[in-house]
């Protein structure tokens, strides 16, 4: 996923399911997630720990054509 990118969370230790936050940065070393999330009508900058954090793309992949059966 490229950073920043408008995403999607769901966090059990916030109670956040769906809530739209921009990735800024995924840090495998520290086990962060750092995003900007809005808490009310105000952003916040929140670092989601990545074991316990699911983070969705908000933008639908393209769709791929399926190959149909080839001739022989």
């Amino acid at each position: 996923m490229d950073t920043p990118c408008e995403v999607l969370i769901h966090n059990d230790l916030l109670g956040l399911k769906g809530a739209k936050a921009t990735l800024l940065a995924i840090s495998p070393a520290g086990g962060f997630y750092e995003v900007n999330l809005f808490f009310g009508d105000r952003r916040h900058r929140t670092l989601l720990p990545i074991g316990r954090s699911i983070v969705i793309a908000a933008e639908p992949e393209e769709q791929v054509a399926t190959v149909g059966e080839i001739e022989r």
